[in-house]
């Protein structure tokens, strides 16, 4: 079978299989309906503290060995030692993929921070906007 063959087979069985569902969540102040979006605010504040926990750590932690492992590699090297080329280089490649991490784990959690403070906000207009609307009327 061509792939413009299995293509259009494809297509005819998606069309045939098209349907609209309108999808409704319970009516529940305080969400967790069996909507498509859940945001928790507890769990997502808890993520994001532990991303910046770790981002915290790791800014110290990753670096502990540093120092030693420059001295080690300088002393190696004037020995006229190839591992001390070596040891630098696994050191600085060490150093750019904790920088990495801490740099994702900051996106994390500013980007958790962000999209809460975000989200209450969107909530706090939808719900003014439907108060003064007309279409408040119609769904008590």
């Amino acid at each position: 079978m061509s792939f413009d063959e299995e293509w259009s087979a494809a297509r005819a069985t998606a069309a045939a299989n098209v349907s609209m569902r309108l999808n409704q969540v319970p009516v529940d102040p305080g969400g967790g309906g069996g909507g498509d979006l859940d945001l928790n605010q507890d769990h997502i504040g808890a993520i994001g503290s532990e991303a910046y926990k770790l981002h915290t750590r790791l800014q110290t932690d990753g670096k502990h060995a540093a120092t030693a492992t420059a001295e080690a590699a300088g002393a190696l090297t004037k020995e006229n030692f190839a591992s001390g080329a070596a040891l630098l280089k696994a050191n600085t490649l060490w150093e750019s993929q904790v920088k990495t991490l801490v740099s994702a784990c900051a996106i994390i959690s500013n980007g958790l921070n962000y999209s809460l403070s975000s989200h209450a906000k969107d909530e706090q207009q939808l719900q003014a906007d439907f108060t003064a609307s007309a279409i408040n009327s119609y769904l008590k």
